[in-house]
């Protein structure tokens, strides 16, 4: 532990984009950090689905500040209209910005944080210990002190479970233990092909990251026909999935929900509605109320959810549904909100009641599904600014978010489709980019910006799902 009398870091906890851009907004205040990051390189949870295609170009992909300190040093930025895959985003623009001289010596890889207190102070303990430095102990033993902390680490790697419920389906650890299942998007054409090849495939979840990843088993039952795709949905039906078609602002991602509808239509797709999994056997799933399902592998995209594990000893004000704070949960509720009709929040609505520390990006959503990254980069500058005491530019805060109305509670995940379509062309009615397997603007972890409009602080905006 450091017992210098030098002014203390601030902590970022995680290094994917909003990670790093919160780096890149400390670095060009002047403020020393630390980034701490779990995995062996920066961006590790990006680096899990490198092979998805994202909907956004590379114009929506990438933070203000880090752009600033890229182009002093001779960076060039990829075309801007060109959609980059998880990889791309990575090694041209990810690494590049963690290599940067304001920031490569503050990148902390490997450690993963365990534990946040503040030093002296039990979470019960008030007096004085607003003054107290933080303490954060990482999975190598060690602890260091720090002036604030600002968790930015996502919810990919917290899946939800598969159970109906909201908490694991019976035997779902044991399956997850064996390898049967696999969470969010699998490259199952590239390195996971043999594991889906010939297989009886179950995919749970009605997003994006669940269609992307049945039109992928499609293309692989292509040439494996023994391939049989099964699609599991909580829902009644499979409408809401198929998304908005030729209303999405990115035409790419329209497409999918066509081209799934498509393979439904033709067979190559069975859908079980209203099925809550109960139990995940030997066999394959079994429902609520008592259908059985024939799988050996089993895909969960039933979406993710923070965790505050390490976080316990802090004074969170969490709201009791979502996991955000509770004051910006009624701006970004599902029920109420898509994507684009969230307002614009800063610092003020992701303050806890532990001075200090902050969530940002995609956790700092909760459980909703309606995070962009716009958002996250905006939240980063926002509480920089306040831990910098220029309040002024703290709640000057600026958002500009995508005009579409298909990003819903149902629909902002990941998105996927080939190359070719496997179904027939997409309508000639809705010209655009050609469909790709990629991550659409609103997920954990997730990235980016569709087409911008300005909202500003004033309007709040009606939801476009209702």
């Amino acid at each position: 532990m450091s017992t210098s009398t030098e002014p203390l870091p601030v902590a970022v906890i995680g290094s994917g984009p909003v990670g790093l851009a919160t780096a890149a907004q400390l670095a060009t205040r002047g403020m020393d950090f630390v980034v701490l990051e779990a995995g062996d390189e920066v961006a590790a949870s990006i680096r899990e689905w490198a092979h998805v295609r994202l909907f956004s170009p590379w114009r929506y992909d990438t933070d203000p500040a880090a752009r600033t300190l890229l182009e002093a040093t001779g960076w060039t930025a990829p075309d801007p209209e060109k959609l980059p895959t998880g990889g791309d985003l990575i090694d041209g623009y990810l690494a590049p910005l963690a290599a940067h001289p304001a920031i490569a010596p503050k990148v902390r890889l490997g450690v993963a944080v365990t534990a946040i207190a503040r030093q002296g102070f039990d979470k019960v303990r008030t007096a004085g210990r607003d003054s107290a430095p933080f303490l954060i102990r990482l999975s190598n033993g060690t602890e260091l002190l720090v002036s604030a902390v600002i968790d930015a680490s996502g919810t990919w790697r917290t899946a939800n479970p598969l159970g109906g419920n909201g908490i694991p389906a019976h035997g779902e650890t044991d399956a997850i233990a064996a390898g049967r299942v696999h969470n969010g998007m699998p490259d199952v054409l590239g390195g996971l092909r043999d594991q889906f090849a010939g297989q009886r495939v179950a995919v749970v979840g009605a997003g994006h990251s669940a269609t992307g990843t049945l039109l992928a088993l499609a293309e692989l039952a292509d040439t494996e026909p023994d391939t049989v795709l099964h699609w599991v949905l909580r829902a009644p039906n499979p409408s809401r999935a198929y998304g908005g078609g030729d209303a999405d602002a990115l035409p790419a991602r329209g497409a999918i929900g066509t081209r799934i509808k498509a393979l439904v239509d033709a067979g190559k797709v069975q859908v079980h509605n209203g099925f809550l999994v109960q139990e995940v056997t030997e066999q394959g799933l079994v429902s609520a109320d008592g259908r059985k399902l024939d799988a050996q592998v089993i895909v969960n995209s039933t979406g993710a959810r923070p965790d505050y594990a390490a976080a316990t000893e802090l004074r969170l004000d969490l709201d009791p549904i979502l996991g955000s704070t509770r004051a910006l949960a009624p701006l970004i509720d599902p029920n109420q909100h898509s994507c684009g009709t969230v307002p614009p929040h800063g610092v003020d609505e992701l303050t806890h009641p532990e001075t200090g520390f902050y969530v940002v990006g995609a956790k700092s959503y909760g459980r909703a599904p309606t995070f962009l990254l716009a958002t996250g980069y905006e939240q980063a500058r926002s509480v920089v600014a306040a831990l910098a005491g220029d309040w002024e530019a703290a709640r000057d805060v600026q958002l500009e978010l995508p005009e579409t109305g298909v990003c819903s509670s149902n629909l902002a995940a990941e998105a996927d489709a080939a190359d070719s379509d496997c179904c027939g062309p997409a309508p000639a009615a809705n010209p655009g980019p050609e469909a790709k397997r990629g991550l659409t603007t609103g997920i954990s972890g997730g990235l980016l910006s569709l087409p911008l409009v300005d909202v500003s602080a004033s309007q709040s905006g009606g939801s476009c799902c209702s």
